[in-house]
């Protein structure tokens, strides 16, 4: 990942803006057990009390690291009730990396953070028709299923 994927200025730079990044080896007593960390590379999203709210496993370049990291950052928005917030990062995924891998999944959780900020049921139905015409065999689209009948 150090040769691909960090060198990378803009990684770098979404990085020192968003984070506070710390390289724990994988096998690192006791920090790999604490988070159970068993491959590398694992990036794990922590917010300042160090809950955990996202993980990824395996390498991801650039292309797929600010989306992936954006995503951790709203479902920490999203855990902590701070729906705005989470909406601004998810957009800013969907509208920087339109062809990322983690879009129908940003959907699903836009419609999940719009609903939980408005209590209207609209948004999560509109997440499935967005999933269900841009990205109809993601498992998103499938766990929104439900939402249709909204």
């Amino acid at each position: 990942m150090d040769a691909v994927t960090h060198p990378d200025s803009k990684v770098i730079r979404f990085v020192n803006q968003h984070f506070v990044p710390l390289r724990v080896q994988f096998d690192a007593k006791p920090l790999a057990d604490d988070f159970n960390i068993k491959w590398t590379p694992t990036l794990i999203t922590l917010d300042a009390e160090g809950t955990e709210h996202h993980r990824t496993l395996g390498f991801l370049g650039p292309e797929e690291l600010i989306p992936s990291l954006y995503l951790g950052m709203a479902k920490s928005g999203f855990d902590t009730g701070q729906f705005e917030k989470a909406l601004v990062y998810l957009d800013n995924l969907m509208t920087e990396y339109p062809k990322s891998d983690f879009v129908p999944e940003a959907i699903y959780l836009k419609g999940v953070n719009l609903y939980k900020n408005t209590h209207d049921a609209k948004a999560l139905k509109k997440a499935y028709e967005e999933l269900q015409a841009k990205h109809p065999e993601s498992q998103w689209t499938k766990r929104a299923y439900p939402y249709r009948l909204l």
